[in-house]
């Protein structure tokens, strides 16, 4: 199989990729696939904070799901936190919670001691 010759528009790119060794090629291509710091902001502004109350009855859905096959998700209200666990389907007990009960709680007080930092702060 025979090369075709570069034309005069593929010169420049082909003897500037010769030049560049892989991993000065490797960034250049990183930095044109990078998204500008315009691009992520537009991201933002498009993304929304869903509330507590939108994510009960999805949750409640996968629950019907899962529950068969030994998973129970929870939303906590005071914390707005996705609680998984896994259940012992013969027995009902729990095999294991994550986040655990004491990552809440220590949670819970970091928020209370943030809250006081602040106050303590102004």
């Amino acid at each position: 199989m025979s090369s075709l010759p570069p034309t005069e528009a593929t010169k420049p790119l082909t003897s500037a990729l010769t030049t560049l060794n892989p991993r000065q090629r490797l960034e250049n291509t990183l930095a044109q696939l990078a998204p500008t710091n315009a691009q992520i902001k537009n991201t933002d502004k498009d993304e929304r904070e869903i509330s507590a109350g939108e994510l009960i009855e999805p949750i409640q859905r996968i629950n019907e799901a899962m529950r068969p096959r030994g998973l129970e998700f929870e939303l906590s209200e005071e914390t707005s936190r996705v609680i998984t666990r896994v259940i012992d389907r013969e027995s009902g007990d729990v095999i294991r919670q994550i986040p655990t009960e004491e990552v809440l709680k220590i949670a819970e007080r970091l928020e209370a001691m943030q809250g006081q930092i602040i106050s303590l702060e102004a």
